[in-house]
């Protein structure tokens, strides 16, 4: 007898998901091997940024009032008594009329409150002294790089689940974390499902197709911050498939089936399901492509059940596996990017569910255009290739037309890689 699903909406299903009490762990790997991570902790500065006054030129530290009276007709010189540079500190205290030379990151002598640069004065030597003449008047403050104005002591400079770039890792080094606290990479188990797959590398037979969905959910695992281990395709035999499945949970915080999630005689995953005793969370969900993505919860550990159709996988994977990754990963911001575009072309498909068709998007003026970038069916491949969107089109209308704004989920910038 064939089981009669009930559609859920897709907002309630990815509440459902996201509502589980699954969590991140923490571990501390060293600052050069934490590329890509993401934080465990907030950041804060253990110190001023500047950590002191300091020349961001090169030029020479005066004395303001010393220049008040420059002008052009009217230079006034100064004596240079000492030279330092970055990392160096002023043993002597400028008086009047007086001036240290100074480099770029060097601190601020005491005594003075200013710095002109090179461009600005003339310097000459007499009688074995350095001078400098000046024709301007400097106020006090000018040209200084004061202690804490980019950063005070304390503040929160990255927040926790935030990836590690290059310019977080500057930072990372800058405040001496020579360790760094990172998420636990999640272990996400992936297995095919269907006769008629063939692995990448073999020739095409009658009635066969190469299994694409396992190496894309790959990619998609990896993209998100996780470690996918492939376990291979499920033989379609119920109790192997049982056992293969129950090994794999054994190794991973989340498993991935692909194909296998209807109510045909071969799709065993819902007699799985049961007999492991897991918690279904629901079963079909009120969308195009991917209506039969199911999701189930067993001792704390979440199974996706995937469509088989590339499209479909995709798609599911990015609504309801990838947010409870990126928050096992302690990120702030584990759902795709929102925007409104407009359609360039008509879209007259209508359909009772609530569609997310691959899309390429383009910036014109300061607006998001986009348009479908394939066939939209669930089986296609090559919509995939070009997609940088989800086009998101509710259900119940009677289509859309060219011109017509519509939701957006970006999957990465039209200009850039994969968010």
């Amino acid at each position: 007898m064939v089981e009669r699903r009930k559609p859920i909406p897709v907002q309630e299903a990815i509440d459902k998901v996201m509502m589980l009490s699954y969590e991140g762990s923490s571990e501390i790997i060293p600052l050069s091997e934490c590329d890509g991570r993401h934080l465990s902790v907030d950041v804060k500065a253990d110190h001023d940024v500047p950590p002191f006054d300091r020349s961001p030129y090169d030029g020479f530290a005066i004395r303001a009032e010393d220049t008040y009276k420059a002008g052009q007709d009217s230079p006034i010189t100064l004596e240079v008594i000492e030279e330092i540079g970055a990392g160096t500190v002023a043993t002597k205290i400028p008086q009047a009329n007086q001036a240290i030379r100074i480099m770029t990151g060097a601190p601020i002598p005491e005594g003075t409150d200013a710095v002109i640069m090179f461009e600005l004065v003339q310097e000459f030597k007499e009688e074995s002294k350095n001078f400098i003449k000046i024709k301007r008047k400097v106020t006090r403050g000018d040209n200084l790089s004061l202690q804490g104005e980019d950063t005070k002591k304390g503040t929160i400079l990255i927040k926790k689940g935030s990836m590690i770039t290059p310019g977080v890792k500057a930072l990372l080094a800058t405040f001496g974390y020579a360790q760094v606290p990172v998420a636990v990479k999640p272990e996400v188990g992936i297995f095919a499902t269907g006769t008629e797959l063939l692995d990448p590398e073999e020739a095409l037979e009658p009635g066969k197709i190469r299994n694409s969905n396992s190496p894309m959910i790959e990619g998609q695992v990896k993209a998100a911050g996780a470690n996918p281990l492939y376990f291979g395709k499920l033989d379609d035999d119920f109790e192997t498939c049982f056992a293969s499945v129950q090994k794999a949970l054994e190794k991973v915080d989340f498993l991935i089936t692909t194909g296998g999630v209807s109510v045909g005689d071969y799709d065993y995953l819902p007699a799985i399901y049961e007999k492991l005793g897991a918690t279904v969370l629901f079963n079909k969900v009120g969308m195009r492509p991917g209506s039969v993505t199911t999701v189930a919860e067993w001792n704390g550990k979440l199974l996706f059940g995937l469509s088989g159709n590339p499209s479909a996988c995709f798609v599911g994977f990015e609504l309801f596996a990838r947010p409870i990754l990126k928050r096992a990963l302690f990120s702030q911001v584990p759902y795709r990017i929102k925007s409104m575009g407009t359609l360039l072309t008509d879209f007259p498909k209508p359909n009772p569910f609530t569609r997310f068709v691959r899309c390429s998007t383009e910036e014109r003026e300061g607006r998001i255009f986009v348009k479908p970038t394939g066939l939209d069916k669930s089986g296609s491949v090559t919509s995939l290739a070009e997609a940088n969107a989800f086009a998101v089109l509710p259900g119940g209308t009677r289509g859309f037309k060219a011109g017509d704004l519509v939701d957006l989920l970006h999957l990465r910038d039209s200009r850039s890689d994969y968010l």
